[in-house]
């Protein structure tokens, strides 16, 4: 096969002449090694000519088989073959890099796994769980109800647990909205979830946000292309740090009043923040889906999770559940009630809390004596201004210092890093000498 085929060749090889049905032979095609990688694929006209079909159904087979990163290139500069992997990746989260065991490594902004509760009574105790191996597809085991619903911000009318945060996002996601549908998130954001939004093809609207979460003159200009579904973390923002405010909460909530838009409300990082839960749910409770993720206090091999939303929604959830696992473990379930009853987990939960507060503080007062003002905030990492991102990367990379460039959080251009500071209990000063010469450009 040469580097450059002909319309009609193709043409012939593609039976269903449907906007899926071209882009599945153009698939089994590149799989079966007819179209190798570096292939030029004749023009869109030539080919809607010979297949005796719209120019715009070829179109839109290629911007599936685009967005699955199969073919690159559009326009008068030609379309090619780039890829033979069909099963996509989560892009941000696997650009992540390999470092040296003598690296800082301060990218991963997760919990220190010394400052977790443990797990063995809690398990052995969720061995025992009612109903235990039965097949059927429960949505949430009654003790994990009890236990979460005096601490949810409102009064929910249904509850199902899932296999930790998210899984709770990907799977509503996937239940609820339309591949290719609009989006509108926060800019920033975590970029689990637009690893997520990008697998749904969803076209993402970003919603811009200050120290008191999404500006509501940004949220009034997204939802004027009708989003589907408004994401965001009002509780508290992985990536700045920062909640939302009851005042902008309020303001949010009267903007969305004048929508349909679902609300999806990710407190991904549950107790590790000392603000008390919110959420639109007491006013929208039709359309709101509230998620609460353990993973980040109880720990993440719990895989535990809980949404809530109106009952038909968490029906609908529920559905899309039951074509892979359709339930989440009883015994992990009864293992987090346990958990979230027991006391000394909770005194564990405070006390990293605190040290996790700590730890972010020290690295953000290291970088004001050098002239870098982070807005006070919680968390486990820091969202630093740089004047330059890429040279930022190459500066700390050259002294050993690995962190994330805030392209990965968000579909705009942001000139940050992101810090983690959950494990960070020394080198402060040093970290901070690197990002400040970093920013001496």
């Amino acid at each position: 096969m040469s580097d450059t085929i002909e319309a009609s060749w193709f043409a012939e090889k593609i039976a269903n002449r449907t906007i899926r049905g071209i882009a599945l032979g153009t698939r089994a095609l590149i799989r079966a090694g007819a179209l190798p990688i570096g292939t030029r694929l004749p023009p869109i006209r030539d080919i809607a000519y010979e297949m005796r079909v719209s120019p715009a159904t070829i179109s839109e087979a290629w911007s599936e088989l685009r967005r699955q990163k199969i073919i690159t290139g559009r326009g008068r500069n030609g379309t090619w073959v780039s890829g033979d992997r069909f099963v996509a990746k989560p892009e941000r989260l696997a650009s992540s890099g390999n470092y040296g065991p003598g690296a800082l490594d301060l990218t991963k902004a997760v919990p220190d796994a010394t400052l977790l509760p443990g797990l063995a009574e809690a398990m052995a105790y969720g061995a025992s769980v009612q109903n235990l191996n039965s097949y059927e597809r429960s949505r949430i085991v009654k003790e994990l109800e009890e236990v979460v619903s005096p601490r949810w911000p409102y009064s929910a009318e249904a509850f199902l647990a899932t296999n930790g945060g998210y899984n709770a996002v990907y799977t509503a996601l996937h239940a609820l909205v339309s591949p290719g549908a609009p989006v509108a998130i926060e800019h920033p954001t975590a970029m689990r979830l637009l690893d997520i939004l990008e697998d749904l093809g969803a076209r993402i609207i970003p919603v811009a946000c200050d120290e008191e979460g999404p500006l509501p003159s940004s949220l009034s200009g997204a939802l004027q292309q009708r989003p589907t579904v408004f994401l965001f973390q009002p509780r508290l923002h992985s990536v700045t740090g920062t909640t939302v405010s009851p005042r902008r909460l309020d303001l949010l909530g009267d903007i969305l009043a004048g929508s349909d838009a679902l609300i999806i409300e990710d407190d991904g990082t549950g107790d590790i923040s000392a603000m008390p839960p919110i959420s639109l749910g007491s006013r929208f409770p039709e359309r709101t889906v509230h998620i609460v993720s353990y993973s980040k206090t109880l720990g993440p091999d719990l895989r535990l999770a809980v949404l809530s939303s109106s009952p038909a929604i968490v029906d609908q959830i529920q559905s899309y559940r039951s074509f892979s696992a359709g339930w989440t473990s009883r015994i992990l379930q009864a293992a987090g009630a346990w958990l979230l009853r027991d006391p000394s987990t909770q005194q564990v939960i405070a006390e990293a809390r605190d040290i996790y507060q700590k730890r972010r503080d020290g690295l953000a007062q290291a970088l004001a004596h050098k002239g870098i003002h982070i807005p006070p905030g919680s968390g486990l990492c820091l969202w630093v201004p740089v004047a330059s991102e890429q040279y930022a990367m190459v500066t700390l990379a050259a002294r050993n210092i690995a962190v994330n460039p805030g392209s990965k959080f968000s579909i705009m251009q942001s000139n940050h890093i992101r810090v983690a500071t959950a494990t960070l209990s020394s080198r402060c000063e040093e970290v901070a000498d690197a990002i400040a010469l970093a920013n001496t450009l």
